[in-house]
Parts: structure tokens; sequence; C-alpha cells
């Protein structure tokens, strides 16, 4: 939890918070994603977080995935804005979230994935087929599609 939202949790305690935040859908050259196991809910999804005050949506995903997975990116475009109700989630310590999330399509630019062990525990390369067999976050199945559509219309 970013220093400024530990913050805002202090005044309101539990009470729902709209969080801007950003997802990277790190792709290989093989055309899979890079999924991450999220450790607070055991749930598998592209990796990502909030967007920090003053902080450009792009320098979010590239420092969420260097603090994540110890990896760097090169974000090559928007595959979109998601949110809705499949968004709202209550964590087991009773933080309500709704989260509106810039989706972004990224490329490995160095380093090997390499788990945080807090907010990440496990990471796989998934291909578009293989999304299905996952125990994933709600809003998962529903923005995946585009991303993989997204990067077949442009990883050229």
């Amino acid at each position: 939890m970013s220093p400024f939202l530990a913050r805002l949790r202090a005044k309101i305690g539990n009470d729902l918070i709209m969080l801007p935040s950003v997802n990277g859908c790190v792709f290989d050259q093989a055309g899979r994603v890079l999924m991450a196991k999220h450790g607070d809910v055991g749930l598998w999804a592209t990796p990502g977080g909030g967007v920090d005050p003053g902080e450009r949506p792009e320098d979010a995903v590239v420092r969420e995935l260097r603090e994540e997975l110890a990896i760097e990116v090169e974000v090559r475009g928007l595959i979109g804005v998601f949110g809705g109700p499949e968004y709202h989630t209550v964590y087991p310590n009773g933080h309500e979230v709704a989260y509106v999330i810039a989706m972004y399509a990224c490329t490995l630019a160095s380093g090997t994935p390499t788990p945080d062990g807090e907010e990440i525990t496990d990471y796989k390369w998934v291909a578009e087929h293989e999304v299905g067999g996952l125990t994933t976050t709600a809003w998962t199945p529903g923005a995946l599609p585009d991303a993989f559509t997204w990067w077949r219309e442009h990883a050229g």
C-alpha cells in the first residue's frame, strides 16, 4: 500500500475508495501474457496497482511491475480503461475498493520475473486459451480478451 493510500485509510477506515489504477499486460514473443498470483486474495491477474498522486499512469505501470516482479517493461500502448461492478473488491482486511483500471500492453525490456513474495507470490506465462484454467479475479475474464486482441493487432 502506498503512503498516500495508507494515510487515506487511516482517515476513512475500510470505507469504499474509488481508486485509479494501472495494469500491465506484458506479452512475450509467443503472444503469451504474464499472469501474477496476488498474495492477498490468492487469485491470478495481470500485475498492476494504484496510481500515486501526481504520477502519470504510464509511469505507474512501469513502477508497479518493477516493485512487484523486479522487471523493467516497455509500454507499447493503452489497451483500454475498465471499471464496473466486477472491479469492486473487498479485501480480507476489510478494505473496500472500486478500481478504474487503465490497462497497458507492455513488453519485457529486462529482468526475469521475480515475485516480491507479498503482493505477488507466483507468476506464469499464459496463452489466451489457458486463461480459463486459472482461478482469476472477477474482472480478468472480461478484460483479457481485449488485451489479446490489442496484441494481435499491434504486435508487429
